[in-house]
């Protein structure tokens, strides 16, 4: 039985290249075990990105990895340009490590990383869910996407390539302040004299996952007692009785989930959903029926119960 491949995102920067070098070394003290891939892909940004690509190849071939450039070819989008080529970076990931036979897909996110995204999150406005950060693996499909290092401090890693005399690409778009992120980076060393360091924002996005995971069991059993069947498209109904004995973060989150289900507009705004369920909470009891539509669905709130369920069709003028 063959073990399933490795796919290693590596853009050059002193993190993946750590990654890369971790690895292979990893690899060759196990003399057995899952074969290796570093990935690196080129989004046509900056000219000096096939040179680093180049770089990385090289890299590899000493280290005895394999090694796959892979480019973003067409035109580029004026705005929001990091998110969507974060979410191409991951697709092409996704289609190297579909062809490789690959079950995960090693990518070198940081603990500076974590407290940075927990920052950006929460300048968001973010829930639990958000605040929450980067899990350490998340699964997407048949792929698992793992990030081993979301412990490590970046300045250990980029010590350990200088000890081991490994160079590494310095990408000039990660002083750039025109980007949130790197802004939130600069906040860092004066948020660290506070005592709101890297660790405590990694900790508490730790402790919040806990509660996002205690708060989602919460919502399980809640549905548990509705009626109907939980598929897309599907009509669900829920005593009126029950729903109003849950808290508010539960009967908030059981909403969104059947919403999202009975609708076909995806996933619901936060915002539109709260403001949704308060003005179910405000509806005096005993007073007709409740009926509102959104992203798709209808929600309809009666003396005996809550029903969503898909949303008639608009009639054309």
């Amino acid at each position: 039985m063959s073990v399933p491949a490795l796919v290693l995102a590596v853009s050059g920067g002193p993190d993946s290249t750590a990654l890369l070098f971790l690895a292979a070394r990893w690899r060759k003290a196990r003399k057995r075990g899952p074969g290796l891939l570093a990935v690196t892909v080129d989004h046509g940004l900056r000219k000096e990105a096939a040179a680093e690509a180049r770089q990385v190849a090289r890299l590899a071939r000493k280290l005895g990895v394999p090694h796959r450039t892979l480019r973003w070819t067409g035109a580029k989008p004026k705005s929001g340009l990091q998110e969507k080529a974060r979410a191409m970076r991951y697709r092409l990931l996704a289609t190297a490590a579909a062809e490789a036979g690959a079950s995960h897909i090693l990518t070198a996110h940081t603990l500076d990383d974590q407290a940075e995204t927990v920052l950006m999150r929460l300048l968001r406005g973010s829930g639990p869910a958000g605040l929450a950060g980067m899990a350490r693996e998340t699964h997407r499909g048949e792929l698992t996407l793992t990030r081993p290092f979301l412990t490590v401090p970046k300045a250990r890693l980029v010590a350990t390539l200088r000890k081991a005399k490994i160079p590494f690409a310095d990408d000039p778009s990660n002083r750039d302040p025109r980007f949130t992120r790197v802004r939130m980076r600069k906040l860092m060393p004066a948020l660290a004299e506070e005592g709101l360091g890297a660790r405590r924002l990694a900790l508490l996005a730790q402790r919040l996952r806990r509660a996002e995971a205690a708060l989602e069991a919460a919502v399980d059993r809640a549905a548990a007692l509705a009626n109907g069947g939980w598929d897309p498209g599907g009509k669900i109904e829920m005593a009126a009785r029950h729903f109003a004995a849950l808290p508010a973060e539960v009967a908030l989150r059981l909403l969104g989930r059947a919403v999202t289900i009975a609708g076909n507009e995806g996933p619901v705004e936060l915002a539109k959903l709260e403001a949704l369920h308060a003005a179910m909470i405000a509806k005096p009891p005993g007073r007709g029926r409740f009926r509102r539509t959104l992203a798709g669905a209808m929600v309809t709130l009666s003396r005996e119960g809550v029903t969503i369920e898909p949303a008639p069709a608009r009639r054309m003028p």
